[in-house]
């Protein structure tokens, strides 16, 4: 039997269209949203070209990203490094050998003024791929932001922030589930009231993907995790209508072209349905589900590296296909280490071609009515419910992460296609399959190892020269607002413009929640 990458069966021949399809699919910017979130799409605007970038210092950073902009990027996309992921200053012993290795270091407001100096925050968008820590780095943004002059108001981009996922499947979590769940909200509730134009998280489903599971288990627990925040800010005292238009969502871009189509347009239906049959949204913004891709970093290999070139296209090309408001594209060389400039220009250029070149813009979800596209999409959607409603009984998203069943999922799906590629039965490219003895060399970027011990050296001399006890005060009044269970975004961002650090910060909620044991299935 012949399936999908993710165990869906395929027909020889689909002939037919799917019942009731006219109600399915509605019109383009309409309910349900199947053909997308807006009713002219890329003929009215293109989709954000955002290519994620960081590494090293501030410095280093802002010089790629001029670079970026320069040659037609027309979004940000701040990739931190794991001490920053993580809460801890580039001092601290646990930052030893990872300072600026995989995104840039940024530890207070004055390597935030670095990274975007020359750029004007009220004119460019800006997404920060943080999640433990979201709130810091916002408030970091939101300083530098004020010291420019910007109407806060005015103040677009979007902030990861979605804790739920990291427990299930990527791991950079800090504190408790629940204590994660009430930080997390605390940046929905401050945005909806301070900057009504940034999205306060990027619920994600790409590093679920990234982790292993199926498409169909991509979509389930990354709506899933979507309805445990909503709501999670309803009983907080939102409205619906006064947050759920600024939610956004991060799918991965895989392989298996057709089925990464259907999951988007599936999505789409199922979360439209949600809010307005469940959670009564009057708003038709707040049943959109707007998005971001990124092409699967998983699916990249160290073995002929350039095949990943045409292996981003085909992701790209099915992102846009499926109706993304923003892309990035991987680097070629990703497999072995972060891109270098010439690597990301390609990656950019390959959405421009998309853009520009094929033809695919000039008409709204080129692909409905599709009869293999409409039953997978069909397929999709009844998997995906099957799930959540397993997921629900099990008592929730927060419960089925303590008992793990959600990381058991995924790590079942991760380890039947790792089985699947080393058996040859899923076949990989220069991998198991039209393999080559000799290796070209790529050329790689290299962090230095000497920065971890210049990022330190910076640390300490912003404490010496600060006002001490000032920084002393706003932590502790840090820690009064958390225990006391109030909004603790003005806190934070009393706190950075003080001059505390973001290790500062993160020891001062550690201190009061408590820090997250990893969840090992044993």
């Amino acid at each position: 039997m012949i399936e999908t990458n993710s165990g869906i069966p395929v027909e020889a021949l689909y002939d037919r269209v799917p019942e009731g399809l006219s109600e399915k699919l509605g019109k383009p910017g309409e309910y349900p949203f199947t053909r997308g979130v807006q009713p002219d799409m890329y003929r009215g605007r293109l989709w954000t070209m955002r290519q994620y970038a960081g590494f090293g210092s501030a410095r280093e950073s802002n010089e790629r990203y001029k670079y970026l902009l320069a040659n037609g990027q027309t979004g940000l996309s701040v990739a931190f490094d794991l001490p920053t992921q993580l809460g801890l200053d580039p001092d601290n012993k646990r930052s030893l050998g990872e300072v600026g290795k995989v995104g840039v270091s940024i530890a207070s407001v004055e390597d935030m003024r670095v990274l975007f100096d020359g750029i004007q925050l009220e004119k460019v968008s800006t997404s920060m791929t943080i999640n433990a820590t979201a709130g810091i780095l916002l408030a970091l943004y939101v300083a530098v932001a004020k010291e420019q002059g910007a109407k806060l108001t005015e103040l677009a981009g979007t902030v990861q922030n979605d804790l739920l996922k990291e427990f299930g499947a990527r791991g950079n979590y800090i504190y408790p589930p629940k204590a994660s769940l009430k930080l997390t909200t605390d940046v929905i509730e401050y945005c909806a009231r301070e900057l009504p134009k940034w999205n306060p998280i990027s619920i994600s489903g790409y590093h679920i993907r990234e982790a292993g599971s199926t498409a169909t288990q991509e979509v389930a627990f990354t709506l899933a995790n979507g309805l445990c925040y909503v709501e999670t800010a309803l009983k907080r005292g939102l409205d619906i209508d006064e947050f759920a238009p600024r939610l956004s969502f991060f799918w991965n871009v895989h392989n298996e072209f057709l089925e990464e189509v259907a999951k988007f347009r599936a999505a789409r239906r199922i979360w439209a349905r949600y809010l307005k049959e469940r959670f009564g949204a009057k708003k038709s913004a707040s049943m959109r589900l707007r998005f971001h891709a990124q092409t699967a970093g998983s699916t990249l290999t160290a073995q002929q590296p350039e095949n990943n070139i045409v292996r981003v296209a085909y992701q790209a090309m099915a992102a846009v296909l499926g109706g993304c408001q923003s892309l990035h594209t991987n680097g070629y060389d990703e497999a072995l280490a972060l891109p270098t400039e010439r690597s990301a220009r390609i990656a950019l250029r390959t959405q421009q071609i998309a853009a520009f070149e094929t033809g695919v813009t000039k008409t709204v979800d080129p692909l409905a009515g599709s009869y293999y596209v409409e039953s997978l999409t069909d397929e999709i959607e009844k998997q995906v419910m099957e799930y959540i409603a397993q997921v629900e009984r099990r008592g929730g998203v927060v419960a089925c992460i303590e008992n793990g069943y959600i990381q058991s999922e995924i790590s079942g799906s991760a380890y039947a296609q790792q089985r699947a590629v080393e058996s040859g039965k899923f076949v990989v490219v220069g991998v198991n399959k039209f393999t080559e003895s000799a290796q070209e060399k790529t050329q790689l970027l290299r962090v230095s190892e000497a920065l971890g011990k210049a990022r330190a050296a910076e640390v300490v001399a912003l404490r010496a020269r600060r006002d001490g006890v000032a920084a002393c005060k706003v932590l502790g009044e840090l820690e009064k607002i958390a225990r006391e269970d109030r909004n603790s975004m003005p806190g934070i961002l009393a706190a950075v413009e003080s001059g505390c650090t973001l290790g500062e910060i993160s020891d001062t909620f550690r201190r009061v929640f408590g820090t997250q044991v990893e969840w090992t299935g044993v």
